[in-house]
């Protein structure tokens, strides 16, 4: 949960923040829950929602980070393991989705990462269904391109 937060509003303090709300409005919603054996999903649900709603909140107002971290891979005389290289790709992956437009970056999270269908996701965005596939489809697209322009 805290990770999915964390890919939306894309700093840890806010998705703690996000994680505490959302948790608080679950457990004084409890009873609204139809079946028990869901609560996982409802709970994602939420967290999804109030992780957007606050990052669309917060980027009403020009906010920059004061520090961007990157991930550096240490290199082993040369030799990486497959381990290694595999972890130091998806690291990439993600540095790269960061900075795609804020829609890209979200459909992606959504769809590629947590594992949301098209349905669900134009549900939570707010969106049509064939302009969530367009989108997805963009924001592949952009991310292959800009992916591409790093190894040159």
């Amino acid at each position: 949960m805290y990770n999915t937060a964390y890919r939306i509003v894309k700093d840890r303090y806010e998705a703690e923040d996000v994680m505490q709300d959302a948790f608080l409005q679950a457990f004084t919603k409890l009873e609204t829950l139809k079946d028990i054996k869901t609560f996982g999903a409802w709970l994602k649900r939420i967290v999804i929602n109030k992780s957007i709603y606050h990052y669309n909140k917060s980027t009403k107002f020009d906010e920059v980070p004061l520090n961007d971290v990157l991930y550096k891979v240490e290199d082993n005389n040369g030799i990486e393991s497959s381990h290694e290289y595999n972890n130091a790709k998806a690291k990439q992956v993600l540095e790269t989705m960061s900075l795609l437009k804020d829609n890209y970056r979200v459909v992606l999270t959504l769809h590629l990462i947590e594992g949301y269908d098209y349905e669900e996701i134009s549900e939570i965005m707010v969106i049509s269904n064939s302009n969530c596939r367009t989108m997805i489809s963009r924001a592949k697209d952009s991310l292959r391109q800009k992916m591409l322009a790093q190894v040159c």
